[in-house]
């Protein structure tokens, strides 16, 4: 059984700044999401050891053969401001540049400059 991942739609529905990298990490939370119940039961049955170890073998490789957008490791934390992947705060979704602007600015409800 191979897992085949469906076309990018014509039509994203993604807020904030859109560029082909965010809408390809769109695409890949999308498969992971979708595919990720039948993942864990290929671990499971991968790490059983009760199981016989022609069942464990089959199941390796259906996890090996699988699309790589299936994979956890694919996702990358985005900012929703700019489309870049380094240095993003998880709690705001916003890289370190951003972060300072909107904070400066005001823009960001329960975050302002330290001064001690």
């Amino acid at each position: 059984m191979t897992l085949k991942v469906p076309k990018i739609p014509k039509r994203v529905d993604i807020a904030g700044f859109v560029n082909t990298r965010v809408i390809r990490d769109d695409k890949k939370r999308q498969v992971f999401a979708n595919y990720e119940p039948q993942r864990q039961a290929l671990r499971y049955a991968v790490r059983n050891t009760s199981l016989p170890a022609r069942v464990r073998v089959q199941a390796q490789l259906e996890l090996a053969q699988s699309h790589a957008y299936t994979r956890s490791t694919q996702i990358k934390n985005r900012c929703v401001a700019s489309g870049t992947a380094r240095s993003v705060f998880r709690d705001f979704k916003l890289n370190r540049y951003q972060f300072r602007l909107q904070a400066l600015a005001g823009e960001l409800p329960g975050v302002k400059k330290a001064s001690w």
